[in-house]
Formats: C-alpha cells, structure tokens, sequence
C-alpha cells in the first residue's frame, strides 16, 4: 500500500509542474488581418515578439502570458502602406513603437483555452480575450532544451485603441475596416539556450 502512494504521489509530481518558457522570437510572430473598401482582406505582421510564458500544468489558471511586439517591425509587403500605418495616422511608431500583452486569466474552454489580458497599442490599454490552441506537448530542443509552441487569436476594433483614421469611398463605405484580427503564432524554450537558427 505504502509503494503505491509512494508511485501515486511521483506521478502527480512528475506532471504537476510550473515551467517558465522564454519566448523565441526567431520562431515567433505577430500577424493581423483588416478589410481594405469593404471587399478584400490586407494582412501583415508585426516585429518580434518576446516575453515569457508560465505554464502551470495543474492548475491553468495559474499560468501567464508577459509579451511584447515591436511595431516598428510592421509589414504588409507594401512600402508605401506600411509608412502610413506607422504614420501619425496609425500606430504612430515614433511615440509608440512597442505593444505589449500581460494576462489576467486563463481558463479552460472546450478543447482549448480562453486568455483574457491587458494589451496596451498606440498608448491606450484594452482587456482582450484571446482563444488558445495549445500549448503543445514539449519535445527535447538542441542544447538540452525544451521546445513548446501555442497560437491565440483574437478580434480587436482598432478605434477603441485611438486608430481611428479612415477615409469615405464614393460609392458608400469606407477604406479601412474598424475589426482587425490578431493571431499570434509562438515557440518556447525552456531549460536551456535557444536555438540561434
């Protein structure tokens, strides 16, 4: 009886740990996606992401998220709109070149995980709720390092961040949509260095 309440308590021990993962920011990224006239969808990504993620396999709910995301990075693959979306008009880069993520809660929803956190964009701090796919079982990384990677999605309105600008078409409508997706796409490492590929 002994030796199996001495097997029961190493198993618990063995899967009910708390690990710090370092956000790898070469295989990580920030992307959004917003109609353009009401007709097509333009996506772009942001700069690197960093931050660490605390996982509490036991308890999700007390797990965290600590992220930030260079703007300046900012990408739509057209030169001409992405200096207007750092512009004044936009994310204006000069004074805000960084967002940052801090969560609040996590909880278990489905299959998956709902986020809710405070995401701080062009000056202004918003709580966002974000579905999670993930994390992903660990596998052994270079180094001795543990890898681990997870996606979390969510829909913003860009005007409650201060992006208001816009312009009217003549046929109706406008030329840049309020809704903007978010989809962040994020590797870990944890007990070792990262890898530098």
């Amino acid at each position: 009886m002994r030796t199996l309440l001495t097997l029961a308590l190493a198993s618990v021990s063995l899967f009910a740990e708390t690990t710090t993962w370092k956000i790898d920011q070469n295989h990580s990224a920030a992307s959004f996606g917003v109609k353009h006239m009401m007709v097509s969808t333009v996506r772009g990504t942001m700069g690197k992401v960093t931050g660490t993620v605390v996982c509490d396999s036991a308890d999700v709910s007390k797990s965290a998220v600590n992220a930030e995301i260079d703007v300046t990075g900012l990408s739509t693959q057209n030169e001409n709109r992405d200096k207007h979306l750092k512009s004044g008009d936009f994310f204006d880069v000069e004074k805000f070149p960084k967002m940052t993520f801090q969560s609040t809660k996590i909880w278990k929803a489905g299959s998956g995980l709902k986020m809710a956190g405070n995401l701080t964009m062009h000056g202004v701090t918003k709580e966002v709720v974000f579905d999670v796919d993930g994390p992903s079982p660990a596998i052994a990384g270079q180094g001795g390092s543990k890898r681990s990677g997870a996606s979390a999605t969510a829909k913003i309105n860009r005007k409650d961040f201060g992006l208001t600008w816009n312009r009217a078409l003549e046929a109706g409508g406008v030329t840049v949509g309020d809704e903007v997706a978010i989809t962040l796409d994020v590797e870990m490492t944890s007990g070792g260095p990262a890898a530098k590929q």
